[in-house]
Order: structure tokens, then C-alpha cells, then sequence
């Protein structure tokens, strides 16, 4: 699925433990997060603001990345040209397709959230045999739109974690365990326990159990 490779970027043991382990875990930050998407993903809802149209949970795929999913809302710019543009059964002309991701929060310190539009633009633009520039991704929190330029390194970036997600799922193993920050708001701490790790080894831990018991 393509939303999961903004959790692989983040923490591949918690990809894994989702989507390898089916686990899932709810805490507020997820029942918050499916809040905000039950009021954007709407497949019957169009909106139309001036000449601009926005498409609500529009199935994409791309095959380069073996990935699938649903994007939250992609807007319809009206173009005077067909470069880079499609066309729509309901809507005359030509239009250029503006991704946007809906998040929960607020702008992340690192790129997981540029990667998972990135890899929305990628699918579009196979579909289409278009070019994206740029897309957005709008932050409930702050209630702002950040604009992100889909660059080579973002490309780049978004090829190698699709890839290894891949392997990753071959593999039928969920990456070990490693306490990093962030894991106190991980939905899935007392399924993964990460806090083992840092305290001792499996090894010690197996030796501590059978030493309490012979006692």
C-alpha cells in the first residue's frame, strides 16, 4: 500500500508490524488521523472553487514502484494546453492534476510525508504519461498548505524506500526492534516493546528468566 511508505521511512519495524504481522494498535494521534479522513474522503464529493475542481479519493497505482493506493484530494487546474494535462468525462477542456495529502499534525523534521506525495505524483504520472512539478500537503494542525516541489531527490528518495519495502515484505521478517524518539507516541509500543532492546538482550533476558526459575 502506498500510505505505508511514509511509516517505512519513519520506522520500518512499524511497517512491518502492519503490514508483514497485520498488528495494529488505536491511541488519540490514529483516532484522530481517520477523524480528519472521514471529512476528506468523500469519492462522491466534488468541489468546485472558481476553475479550480477537486476530486476526492481518487484510486492511483504505479507499477515502477509496485505500489497502490487512495489519495485524498487531487485539484483540477484549468490548462490551455494538453502538455501535461489530462482530460475529465464530466468537466470540458484540459486540466493539470495538483495532488494534496491531508495530515493529521503538523510539518514533520523529516521528509516522510514529501515521500508518501511524491510516490501519489509518481503514480499520476504513469497513469497519465504526464509530468508533476510540485504537489501539497496541508496540516490540520497548523490549518496551512505546505507546497512541495517533487524534485529528483524526492524521486529518488521514494524509489529506494518502495524498493526496499519490497524486500522488506519478501523477506516475511519485521525488521528488529530499536527504541529511537517517537516511539512514546507509537500506537504499536506495547506490541513492539522497543524498550527491551535498549535494556537487554534477548539472550540475557532468556538466561534472567530460566536462572529465576531453577532459583
Amino acid at each position: 500500500m502506498l500510505s505505508g511508505i511514509q511509516h517505512y521511512m519513519y520506522c520500518p519495524r512499524q511497517w512491518a508490524l502492519i503490514h508483514i504481522e497485520q498488528q495494529w494498535g488505536e491511541n488519540r494521534l490514529t483516532a484522530e488521523g481517520q477523524f480528519l479522513h472521514e471529512n476528506v474522503d468523500n469519492p462522491a464529493y466534488r468541489q468546485k472553487n472558481g476553475d479550480v475542481i477537486t476530486l476526492r479519493s481518487v484510486h492511483i497505482a504505479s507499477h515502477s514502484l509496485g505500489l497502490y493506493g487512495i489519495s485524498d484530494a487531487i485539484e483540477l487546474l484549468p490548462s490551455d494546453t494538453p502538455v501535461d494535462a489530462i482530460t475529465h468525462p464530466r468537466y470540458s477542456g484540459y486540466w493539470k492534476p495538483y495532488p494534496i495529502e491531508y495530515k493529521r499534525g503538523h510539518r514533520k523534521p523529516d521528509e516522510r510525508d514529501e515521500v508518501q506525495l511524491t510516490a501519489q505524483v509518481i503514480c499520476l504520472e504513469e497513469m497519465y504519461g504526464i509530468h508533476i512539478p510540485e504537489a501539497a500537503l496541508f496540516y490540520n494542525e497548523t490549518r496551512h498548505r505546505e507546497v512541495v516541489s517533487i524534485d529528483e531527490h524526492l524521486r529518488q528518495l521514494t524509489y529506494e524506500l518502495s524498493e526496499a519495502m519490497h524486500k522488506t515484505f519478501e523477506s516475511g521478517f519485521s525488521p528488529k526492534a530499536e527504541e529511537r524518539r517517537g516511539c512514546r507516541s507509537c500506537s504499536l509500543i506495547d506490541i513492539c516493546m522497543p524498550e527491551l532492546t535498549k535494556k537487554t538482550s534477548v539472550s540475557y533476558y532468556l538466561k534472567k528468566m530460566l536462572d529465576e526459575e531453577t532459583a
